[in-house]
């Protein structure tokens, strides 16, 4: 079992920039990589980023490319999304999520998500 618990959300201006944390704990040997997935209402959960557990390898969509980061900290057992340039767009909850197969962008191929943490870019 694996939990995941998000931190760092709240109210944002637009074009400011937010950090969140990740945190990730119980069973974690059969993590392959870990994604961002937000969701705004009235609409559908979208991919955001993705990064691989044990290589510098990432996924971006392409409405945060340039603009968002993610890595991660193994030793912490974390994932970060560090956001810039933030568009009223962006307004959503965030949530962390883990898989061991699959496709980055899918997600469907996310076994486990913490709770998500709202995210509110106002101008």
């Amino acid at each position: 079992q694996v939990q995941l618990l998000e931190s760092g959300g709240g109210l944002v201006q637009a074009g400011g920039s937010q950090r969140l944390s990740c945190t990730v704990s119980g069973r974690t040997s059969d993590i392959s990589f870990m994604g961002w997935f937000r969701q705004a209402p009235g609409k559908e959960r979208e991919f955001v980023a993705a990064i691989s557990r044990n290589i510098d390898t990432t996924e971006y969509a392409d409405s945060v490319k340039g603009r968002f980061g993610i890595s991660r900290d193994n030793a912490r057992n974390a994932v970060y999304l560090q956001m810039n340039s933030l568009k009223l767009e962006d307004t959503g909850v965030y949530y962390c999520a883990t898989a061991s197969v699959g496709t980055w962008a899918d997600w469907t191929s996310y076994d486990n998500w913490g709770q998500g943490t709202q995210v509110t870019v106002s101008s």
